[in-house]
Parts: C-alpha cells; structure tokens; sequence
C-alpha cells in the first residue's frame, strides 16, 4: 500500500470515528429506553392484574404522565388501544383516556400553531373525543368516578368549542355529580370538577359542587381538628370558595360545642385571616400580624357578623374594630364602614387611628353618601386641632373645596390660606392643591374642571346619576409605603351598543401626585400609576363620561405610611 494511500485511510477511519461518536452522543441513551420500557410494562401488569376499577386509577394517570411529558399523543392512543385486546374490562378507561390524550393533542397543536395538522386531522380529532368519551359514559355509572371525568371533560370540550352543546353538556355534568355524590364514597371527583368550573368562570355552578363537597367530607365523621386544617389548606392554595365553604361547616360547629370565649376567639382568628389587613398610624397590624395570602373581605364581614351575634359589640377591642371598620371600606361597603369608624372614634378617643377615622367618614360622608354637613362636621373636628398632621392638612383643604363649590370664596379662601400657615413647607402634594386653588379664586376663573365635575355629580347628583354601581375603581395596593408605586384601575360598566365601541372619557381628580400617564393623557386612560411624597389618605376620584352624558362616579381612599 502506497503512503498517500494509508495515509488517506487512517484519515478516513478518524473521520468516520468521529461522526459515528457523534452520532451515538446524540442517541437517547439505551438505559433511559430500557427504564421507560420497565415502567410501561409494570404499570401494563398492574392494569392486567388489577381486580376492581378502583385500581385503575394510579397507573393509567402513570402512564398518561409518561407519554404527555414527550407529547407522544399518537403513540399513547395506540397504546391504549393495543390494552383492550389484553383485557376487555378496562375498555371504559381506555375509551375516556383516548378522549382525554386527543382533547391535549388539540391543545398542543393550537400553542405550537401547528396548523397543518391541526386542520387536517382536527375534525377527526374531535370526533374521537366525543365519541370515546360518551362510550365511557354510557359504560360507567352514578358509582364510578370516570363516569363524573368523563362527563367533565365532554363539558370541557363544548365549552372551548363554545358550540351549541356546551350548555346541555353542563347540565349533564351537574346532574352527573348530584348522583355520583349520594351512590359514591370518594368526594375527590366532586372537587375536582368545581376547581375546573372555577377556572372556566362558572363561579355559581363552582359553588354548587364544592358545597355538595363539604357535605360529603362532614358525613364522613371528620373531626373539628381534620375539618379546620382541611379548610386551612384549601385557603393556602387560594381555593376561597372551598375553603369559606368548610369554615362555615366547622364554625357551626364549634359554636355549638365550644364556650363562648373560646369560640369567639377562633371566629375572630378567621375573620383576621380573610380580613385586608388594616396597618395602624404607628405602622403596626390591626389585625395582629396579617398572613400573606389571599382576602375575601366580604366573607370576613360575615364573620364579624358572628362574633356581635355571639359576643356583642364590647367584645370588639380597639384593634379589633378598626380593622373590621377598614376591611368594610376595602368592601367598599362604605354605610357600614361609616358606621364602625364612627363606633370607633366614640369608643376609643385616645387612639393614635382616630384622625385617620374622623378623616375617612368625612369623606364617605360628603363624596358618597352626599351628607355634607356630616362631612364638614367631621373635616372641621380635625381643622381646628392646633397639632398640624396630614389629616389635619387634608381636612383643610376638603372644607376649602366644599366652600369653594358652594361660591362661599372668601370662607373657601380662608381655609386654603390656614392649610398654607400649617403646612410651611411640608405636605407638598396638598400644598400645591391648595395654591391652585387659591389662584382660580384671585383670578375669577372656575374650579378645575374634573373637580368640579365630581363634586357636582357627588354633592347633588341623584341617585340615578353617580350611584356608584356602574363603575368600579381599585388599587393594586392601599396600605403603601412613601414612594412605592402604586396602579389605580377603572372599570367601566356600559350598556350594549350594537357593534360599535363606546368612547369614555376619565375624569380624575383628587390626590393624584406624579401620574403615569402624565395628566394631559389621563382623560382616554382608565388606569394609571403614581406614588407619594407624603404620609396620610389619599383620595382618588372618578367620573366618567360616555356619549350619552355621565355615566357614574366613584372614590378610592389609599393610606400612606
């Protein structure tokens, strides 16, 4: 062999050698293969050899999990139809996890926008899943739970396709759970179709089927203990209707059995956990420590319900009103809220929270339950304190607005003037309010527009102008720190208008710092950002105007720490 030659050989089996390793690297390795394999043929066995129904569960789930996670559709459909030739009995699970693997293949194909596939094999797909899921049906009963998953996930299927079965396959599933849940001992398929009407919006139906849960967790002899922490987890995992759903169930309980102070101490924990949290002036927690997760202050008012009922109001401490007091503002059930401040600041005198109070039920007073001498009387308690705070500034600066409004110019300017005296150079955001103010009145000019307009509609609108329920108006915080941000959003409830999109126009006025959007673009904004400087309650107004003339008004109060 010549040199050129053996030297082109050596180089072609280092070639080869190179490419083939590569080749081998990029191969699953032959053990994984061999793991997967063991697993298939295990839970195989177990499918085979299992003697009930309820056997079948664990590793069809097993199986499900080992082929979704490589979204390996196709191959699981064979394979589930290779079992029934093995084992006739299991055909109702197969049939139900067919429709379950191509009702998945239809959701991955849409989020990969793999639409070749998806229109050329989606209507066979489809009718796989209603054809394989309603011979899953028919083959099961009231006392099997793939009877209930399969019905669930027919309903599923209408529902996207938000065809003209969605509505009859929901009945179907309703009525479904009703009688699984009096022939059937297992209460997990009964939650498990509440959590996905939940998610799906079917917040009523949802309800339904968590209450027929809870009765089937307290006819299985549960304990209080079991039954509290049952509700404890499902509020962790943010699940408030079943978790609202066993703490009636347990509260009832323990009211019965329990003494009265020790009862009324666990009401008052689960008040405190659904409550939103009210921080003091001295930047402590009303609630005593208020947990991180979720609030349903509607609920916790209920509980507060509870305890009057079973302890009266004096049981109520200082800090256990006040929060209920702020949790009802948050409501915004503001006649209630006006009255517990109310009770608070009567009660509790010397409370650092009292100006915070006073200064809330003027303002719920004059700007929603238009009751201005109310408002005044409580904006001139806090005026003529010879201390100068932020509730003192705000106080001066709402009775100026008032007179102002009411054309009394001088009474008006001689308030914004006192806020000026008090407030030197502190308070800025107030101060600045004022000024302007003060330079409309010098000039002759009228009020700024979008104040004028809210304390028009606030102060003698009628109840059908500015009733509050056609607009919405939140925040994505209300206890802040200085300078955090914070967003402000509006929703607006509009009558139908044929095909044509509404135009609105936002009126914000109020205690709105450094806005963003900055102001000029506020009025097409239904939401915007800002922070503040200085401490105390900031109040944010809303008006809204669609073609037709106005629309509503709402308030929002922050507090500022």
């Amino acid at each position: 062999m010549t040199k050129e030659k053996n030297l082109y050989f050596r180089f072609y089996g280092l070639i080869s050698f190179i490419v083939c390793g590569i080749i081998l690297l990029s191969l699953p390795r032959a053990d994984s293969f061999a793991q997967e394999d063991n697993q298939l043929v295990g839970l195989t066995k177990q499918i085979i050899e299992s003697k009930t129904n309820d056997g079948l569960y664990a590793p069809f789930d097993e199986l499900k999990t080992i082929y979704f996670k490589d979204n390996k559709y196709p191959d699981f459909v064979e394979f589930l139809k290779s079992l029934t030739l093995k084992k006739k009995e299991i055909e109702p699970f197969v049939d139900y996890y067919i429709a379950l693997t191509r009702y998945s293949q239809l959701k991955y194909l849409e989020e990969k926008q793999n639409w070749d596939e998806y229109f050329s094999q989606g209507n066979t797909y489809r009718d796989e899943i209603t054809a394989a899921a309603q011979k899953s049906i028919d083959a099961t009963g009231p006392k099997d739970a793939l009877w209930v998953y399969a019905r669930l996930l027919l309903w599923q299927f209408h529902k996207d396709q938000q065809d003209v079965l969605a509505e009859q396959a929901l009945a179907d599933l309703m009525s479904s759970v009703s009688e699984y849940s009096k022939e059937a001992s297992d209460p997990l398929p009964i939650k498990n179709a509440a959590d996905k009407l939940l998610s799906y919006g079917e917040k009523s139906k949802s309800r339904e089927l968590y209450k027929i849960y809870v009765s089937k967790i307290v006819s299985s002899d549960i304990k209080d203990d079991q039954l509290k922490n049952t509700a404890e987890d499902f509020y962790k995992q943010g699940n408030l209707e079943l978790s609202e759903a066993i703490y009636d169930v347990y509260l009832e309980r323990i009211i019965k059995s329990l003494p009265k102070e020790e009862s009324t101490a666990v009401l008052i924990d689960i008040a405190k956990l659904f409550a939103y949290p009210a921080t003091s002036a001295l930047g402590g927690s009303a609630s005593g420590g208020k947990n991180e997760g979720p609030n349903d202050m509607l609920y916790a008012e209920k509980i507060f319900n509870k305890i009057e009922e079973l302890a009266g109001k004096e049981y109520f401490n200082q800090d256990l009103i006040y929060l209920r007091a702020f949790n009802l503002e948050k409501a915004k059930e503001y006649q209630k809220a006006k009255d517990i401040y109310v009770d608070f600041v009567q009660r509790f005198l010397a409370d650092s929270r009292v100006e915070q109070a006073t200064y809330k039920i003027g303002v719920i007073c004059a700007y929603v339950l238009r009751d201005i001498k109310c408002g005044r009387d409580n904006f001139v308690k806090l005026a003529e304190k010879e201390t100068t705070t932020p509730y003192v500034i705000s106080s001066l600066y709402q009775l100026g607005l008032l007179s102002q409004w009411e054309n009394d110019l001088e009474k008006a300017k001689g308030y914004y003037n006192k806020l000026l005296e008090k407030a030197k150079e502190d308070f800025s955001e107030t101060l600045a309010m004022a000024k302007e103010r003060i330079k409309e009145i010098e000039e002759a000019r009228p009020m700024e527009y979008n104040i004028k307009t809210f304390l028009d509609v606030s102060l003698k609108g009628t109840e059908l102008t500015g009733d509050m329920q056609k607009l919405s108006l939140n925040a994505s915080s209300y206890i802040l720190n200085k300078g955090k941000e914070v967003i402000i959003t509006s929703g607006a409830y509009v009558p139908e208008s044929g095909c044509m999109q509404v135009e609105l126009q936002y009126l914000w006025s109020g205690d709105l710092e450094k806005t963003k959007p900055p102001l000029e673009q506020l009025p097409l904004s239904p939401s915007f950002a800002t922070s503040y400087k200085d401490l105390g309650t900031k109040l944010i107004n809303l008006v809204v105007i669609a073609p037709g003339g106005i629309l509503d008004r709402n308030i929002d109060m922050l507090d500022v720490y």
